[in-house]
């Protein structure tokens, strides 16, 4: 389990990643994404539907015990989180929809998080003894949309500043999930090694699945194949450190351990798999990019 001073950390650091989302985002980005809204209600679709229910369909297929159930439907139901931004960029994805993807998802989150933990706990038999209060859930998120809308004042007041505030959100993401890496794997690498392979595998797969049903849930709702790229990072690579938050506030001992096994886990792999993933559709948005310019200079 995570120390007092190590949560702590967490919480400040997360505080710190909020504050950089929101410094990415102005009052007047959200007046012209909802003028033409429909990428993000098709990325909030597989982020809140797709990605819960995929969740819950590993826990009860693989038989999980509760504390890995609670650990694997918390990280479905997340937000996207900052990392997602930095793998949109760099695979040449839509930059602005993945941000006010992110952005939105957290917002909405507040309340659609409480929700779909009650509602997919219940359906998996998870009881009350392991459950997460609705309500802590609700609280933390609450908590982290002050920062939030002082990163939006702050790049109101002076777009500078903002630009800075939101490096060093984007870069901050990172660094917590290395600091979760290099503070909780240490201590717990016999339990690491007792792991079963299916744990491992809903760990890697709930990532990789969520990215493939965003892709084409994306497609078959109209988006083009760039924004649809992006929706796919976005839905699959969902806030672990938020998840790990909400946990070690929640839980305690040995059941703590328990339950953070997964979201931790996913932390680590999210970055390889992410990785791989990146790269292919950066090869993918290079090659339609040099298609589009050679069809411009092909003669009538």
């Amino acid at each position: 389990m995570l120390t007092e001073l190590e949560t702590t950390l967490l919480g400040v650091m997360m505080m710190i990643i909020m504050l950089g989302m929101g410094a990415s985002m102005t009052p007047r980005d959200f007046l012209i994404a909802f003028r033409k809204p429909k990428g993000i209600l098709v990325g909030l679709l597989s982020q809140f539907a797709v990605m819960p229910f995929l969740g819950y369909l590993l826990a009860v297929a693989l038989g999980l015990p509760p504390a890995l159930v609670v650990g694997l439907i918390l990280i479905a139901c997340m937000p996207g989180g900052t990392t997602s931004n930095i793998f949109a960029y760099f695979s040449k994805g839509v930059l602005a929809l993945s941000i006010m993807m992110t952005t939105v998802s957290t917002l909405v989150a507040v309340v659609m998080v409480p929700l779909l933990l009650s509602f997919y706990g219940g359906l998996a038999g998870v009881g009350a003894e392991n459950a997460i209060p609705p309500e802590n859930v609700a609280q933390i998120l609450v908590v982290l949309l002050v920062p939030t809308i002082i990163g939006m004042v702050l790049r109101k007041i002076s777009p500078n500043v903002g630009a800075t505030v939101e490096l060093i959100g984007s870069f901050m993401g990172v660094v917590v999930i290395l600091f979760l890496i290099a503070s909780w794997v240490p201590r717990n690498y016999p339990l690491l090694l007792e792991t079963g392979v299916d744990v491992y595998f809903v760990t890697i797969g709930i990532g990789l699945m969520g990215m493939l049903f965003g892709y084409w849930v994306a497609r078959g709702l109209g988006q083009d194949t760039n924004r649809s790229r992006t929706i796919s990072l976005e839905t699959g690579i969902q806030n672990g450190p938020l998840a790990v938050l909400v946990i070690t506030l929640s839980f305690t001992g040995q059941q703590q351990q328990e339950v953070l096994l997964i979201p931790v886990l996913y932390s680590l792999f999210i970055v390889l798999t992410s990785t791989v993933v990146m790269l292919y559709y950066r090869r993918s948005a290079t090659r339609e990019a040099l298609a589009r310019d050679a069809a411009k200079v092909r003669p009538a």
